[in-house]
Formats: structure tokens, sequence, C-alpha cells
């Protein structure tokens, strides 16, 4: 029944050869891997113009053109660097892979923990954020956003349990829906603007000249939350040998789709807002719950909330949520790759029925979840811990494509050097100023409150959190690493010498005599000379009749009885087994007879004595534990 239940959700098992055929082809490697990038084009606008109507003035929203020019500027760079990392490591693995072959296992392991860090909030942010535009069109659903975000997070879970392509193929129509709808809205809005069927926007200060009316630093505010643009643009680095061959040129190609749709969707949305004089909704001190820019843009080009607008809305919802399934396609396999590498466990590496690693599926979801219940499902809880682990994994990508120029010299090298070392550092600076306004933001969502004489202190969600557990996760690979190296050392071959043959012992025990018993004694006594059998005495009044048949059925085997007045099973046996293992080299083989009903919840009504055992003796050395099963029939 688990069996037929099992290929019902996720599939027949996919034979190895099939992997090539499974593989995406560009369009469809588009819809998997650049969701997330896509999507951010639905709020980056809006962050920026929050930040600079929140705390500048709404008269300066012009300043958002040029900022986002700057945007635009930084994330072709940033691009054209992943670009030029995906046909140089067609392995895969972004910026772990980069700053592992260049900057050394130290900043390798710090990428791959801000990676994996990034990938879990995206889930949580992309999927919080779609159930919130859903409970925002349909109010009576308000109630339930949390469970409805764990529903969306096994639901893109179990598609992605269904192999790449499967999921490629569901996750397409809501990704090439939103880019058609947006697509078409701007460009029916451009030709608007350019025609002046829209009047000019009542704005009394240029673009440039708000911009430097601007305190500095809240420019760099606006311009670090703009960069939510960028989320996601490192998906396809990571998930390379996701494409057909060849896959290097294949990534590549997709690259520069995505950065040319999301570059384009930006900076119309962009261009739009200031030529319809939208207003991003301040209600709530900025958090944005009121009606988006997106929707306003949608309204203004469309002339109103018609069936266009609703197209372009509910496209909108389907990506923010769809978005979480760029990680579902890289988190696992970079987690496959460090733990090929042995700092994560070696069971992320392993290949599930349908060639996806199913583990690490399984890990995201169970941690994106946990955090979605965490933070009820609030995605204005979790936006102040987003972005630091990106941002971290493009400085140190764009670091580590400069150091590996430096050190081929290939042609063309300087200026790829000078490009990637502009790029690391403008994603650099956007990280400290991310982790600076992020840190612990008095607006976030409170996670732990305590009273010092008798002042109340919030400890709030914020970067600090991210910030503390990426060098808690390196702290942890590192012990991982270790325990793998130490394994390996005391498993090699190398100066080994082979011991002499040990002296075997077999212990057979005999709780009482039945039909289970009598396969265990035969199979003691064929595996060596020295079998004995062992009845532990818990209840005195049954030994007599042991004895009796014991003569019938021992074949040839000597009982020893061992007293246990506090009817115990383990300690008599331990003392026992100090006994007989005196020798160095000396191998003890335990032989625990079990018998197998036939249902499951039959197992349920007997003594799990030889489970017990087991689970005792597990760490006990030179002993070798065997189960000898009789299977009940009815």
């Amino acid at each position: 029944m688990a069996v037929s239940m099992r290929r019902a959700l996720i599939g027949a098992p996919l034979a190895t050869a099939r992997a090539a055929h499974e593989r995406l082809n560009n369009w469809l490697g588009l819809s998997v891997f650049a969701s997330d990038n896509l999507s951010s084009s639905a709020y980056a606008t809006e962050a920026i113009l929050l930040v600079i109507a929140v705390e500048g003035s709404t008269r300066l929203l012009a300043a958002a053109l040029p900022i986002t020019i700057g945007i635009v500027v930084l994330t072709g760079v940033v691009a054209l660097s992943y670009r030029q990392t995906v046909q140089a490591y067609p392995t895969g693995g972004g910026a772990y892979i980069v700053a592992r072959e260049n900057l050394g296992m130290g900043w390798a392991t710090t990428a791959g923990a801000a990676l994996l860090i990034d990938y879990v909030l995206t889930v949580a942010v992309s999927v919080a954020a779609g159930v919130q535009a859903m409970t925002s069109a349909f109010t009576v659903l308000q109630p339930w956003a949390m469970h409805l975000g764990v529903a969306a997070v096994l639901l893109i879970a179990l598609a992605n349990l269904r192999g790449v392509r499967e999921s490629g193929l569901l996750f397409a129509v809501p990704t090439y829906s939103f880019v058609f709808g947006l697509l078409l809205t701007l460009g029916i809005g451009i030709v608007k603007v350019v025609t002046h069927a829209v009047p000019p926007p009542p704005e009394a200060v240029a673009p440039m000249a708000a911009l430097g009316a601007l305190p500095f630093f809240l420019v760099l505010r606006a311009f670090a939350s703009g960069c939510a643009a960028l989320t996601g643009i490192e998906a396809i680095s990571n998930g390379v040998q996701a494409f057909r061959s060849p896959e290097g040129r294949n990534a590549a190609v997709t690259m520069l789709w995505m950065a040319g749709l999301l570059l384009t969707l930006f900076t119309g949305i962009t261009v739009l807002a200031r030529a319809y004089a939208i207003t991003p909704d301040v209600t709530g001190g900025g958090h944005g719950v009121g009606e988006t820019v997106v929707s306003q843009v949608a309204a203004a080009v469309w002339g109103g909330k018609n069936i266009p607008y609703l197209f372009v809305q509910f496209a909108t919802m389907a990506i923010l949520i769809v978005a979480a399934n760029t990680s579902f396609a890289d988190f696992p396999r970079l987690s496959a790759i460090l733990a090929r590498d042995r700092w994560l466990p070696r069971q992320l590496a392993n290949v599930g029925d349908r060639l996806v690693y199913n583990n690490g599926i399984l890990v995201l979801a169970g941690i994106a979840i946990v955090l979605l219940i965490a933070m009820q499902g609030n995605v204005h809880a979790l936006l102040p811990l987003y972005m630091v682990g990106v941002f971290v994994s493009f400085t140190l990508s764009q670091a580590g494509m400069v150091r590996r120029w430096l050190r081929l010299r290939t042609p063309g090298w300087r200026q790829s050097a000078i490009m990637n070392g502009f790029g690391s550092l403008a994603t650099g600076i956007v990280l400290i100023v991310v982790a600076i306004t992020k840190f612990h933001p008095p607006e976030a969502h409170p996670i732990f409150s305590f009273t010092v004489d008798g002042h109340p202190f919030n400890l709030r969600a914020g970067a600090w959190l991210v910030v503390a557990l990426i060098p808690l996760m390196v702290a942890v690979f590192y012990r991982i690493h270790d325990h793998y190296n130490t394994v390996s050392s005391q498993l090699t071959l190398i100066g080994f010498e082979e011991p002499p043959a040990p002296q075997q012992t077999v212990i057979v025990l005999v709780p009482s005599i039945n039909r289970g018993i009598v396969p265990a004694l035969r199979y003691a006594r064929a595996m060596g000379h020295d079998t004995r059998a062992l009845h532990i005495e818990i209840d005195p009044d049954d030994t007599p009749r042991l004895r009796d048949q014991w003569e019938q059925w021992s074949h040839g085997i000597p009982l020893l009885i061992i007293e246990s007045p506090y009817r115990s099973l383990i300690d008599p046996l331990f003392r026992y087994l100090d006994e007989v293992q005196t020798e160095p080299n000396q191998t003890v083989t335990l032989v625990i007879p079990e018998f197998v009903p036939v249902k499951w919840w039959h197992k349920l009504l007997h003594n799990q004595s030889g489970l017990l055992l087991k689970i005792a003796l597990l760490f006990r050395r030179g002993l070798v534990v065997t189960n000898v099963r009789y299977h009940l029939t009815r």
C-alpha cells in the first residue's frame, strides 16, 4: 500500500540512463531557475519608492529612476559575471565552486552557508508574499494564511519530487503568464506615454535633482532595497547540470534571457510609475500592506480593475508563490555538492527514484515550513532576514572570478577582472548597507521579549540572525568535515596489516522454548564449535519447564541460566559478555531469536525486547548481533 501511494504521488522510478532525457531545454530552464529573479521585478520598484516616500518625501519619488538605472547597471555586471561563471564551471555550484577554486575553503563554505540560508528564506518569503496577495484579494482566507503557506510549500515540494522536467512543465505556465501579462502592460503603457495619451506627471523636481536632494545614506538605503531585483540571479549558475548538453552554453544563453527580461520589467515598471504619478502605499509605516505599485500601474494602463488587470494580478500572485520553486531546484543541488565535498551529511548527495535529490527537497520544505509557522506566515517578519545571504554569495563569487582572471590571464582578462572587481565592490557595499539597515529594525517582528528593571526589551527578527547563522553553519560544516576525515583515516587500507583470524564464540539468547527458537539454535550451531545458550531468569517458576524441554531441542548446545533478581535483561547480559570477552582477538556473536507477526499492529501487542537489546548493544566493541526471524503465517 505504501509503495502504491508513493508511486501515485511522485511517479514510477526512473532509470539512471534516463538522466539525460530528464534535463531541461532553455525555455523550461528559464521557468525553473528564473521565477525567483523575475518575480523580484514585482516588488523591486516598490521597495525603492517606499524608502523615499516614508523617510524622504513623495515630492522626490522621481529619484527612483536614476536609482533604478544604477541597479540595472549592477544587475548587468552581475549577470555577465555569472554568465562567465557558468561557462568556466559547467559542473554547477555557483559561488561555492568559484570560491573553492579561487579563494579557499573558508570563503567557499561561507558562500555555501549564505546561499543555503538564502534559499530557505526565498521559499518562506515568496510563499508568504504570494499568500498575502491571495488573502488581500479574498479577505475571507486571511485567518488561514499560515496554513495556505504550508500547503503551498508541500505542493511545490511534491512537484519537485516528481522530477525536474515535470516541475518545469508545471511551473512554466505561471512564469510565462507573468512575463506575457507584464510585458503587454508595459508595452501598452509606454505607447500611451509616447503618444501623449497620458498627461505628464505633476512633479516639480526632475529625477537627478530629486536624487541630489535626498540624504546620501537614504539614497544608499533605497538602492539597497531596490537590489532585491538581483535576488535569484545566481540560480542558473548553481543548476548548470540540469540543462541539456552543452550545459555551459545553454545555461549562459538562459542567463542572458533572464537578465534581459528582468531589466526590461524592472525598468518599465519604474518608468511607468513615474509617468503615471504612482505613489506607493505607506500604510503601516511603509510596509506596503495596501495596493502594490504593480497593481496601480496595471490599473492605470488598463483603465481600471477589469479582466486584463485581473490577469496581471493573478499572474503576479502565482509567480510570487512559484518563485519558491527556484530554491527547490537549487538548494538540493548545492547541498549535494557540499555533501560530496564532505561538508554536509552524505545522504543529501543521494539521487532519488525520480533522478532528483529527494533528501535535499524534504529538508528545504521542512525548514521553510518551520520558519513560516514561527513567523505566522507574515511576510514583513521575514523580509528583514532576506538579501544578506545572496549578497554574500554575489560578493564572494565575483571576488573569486577576479582571482581567477589574475591567475589564468586568458585573452581579455583585464576587462573581465575590472568588471568583476567593480561588481564585487558594488555588491559588497550593498551587503554592508543591507546588514546595517536591517540588522535590528524597529518595525521588525519581535521573536523574544524580556524586561530589565521594569523596562521592556524586544529582540526582533533582523539581519543579525543571518549574520550570526552563517558562521555557525560554517562551524557545523567543519565539524562534519572533520568527522568524515576521521572516519576515512580509520578505514583506509594504507599501512593496514590484516590481523589473525578471530576466535569465534556464539551465544544464543533463549527466553523460552518454542518454534521461533529452534531455527536460531540450528543457525548458531552451524556457525562454530564454541556455541552456548543463555537464559536470563526473570520468573523462576518458568525455569523447570525450560530445563525439561531443553534436552529435546538443544542440538547439543549447553544451556547457562543466569538469575536476574531485579528483572532486568540488559544488566545480566552485559555482565556475562564482560566475562566472555576476555581476549583481544575474540569475536562474540549474539543470536537474538525474534518472531515477526503478519500485521504491523500485531507487533504493538508484544514486547520489543529484541529491539531494545540491539539498541543497548549498538556501541559494544567486538560483538556481532544477529537476528534470526521466524515469520508467523496468521
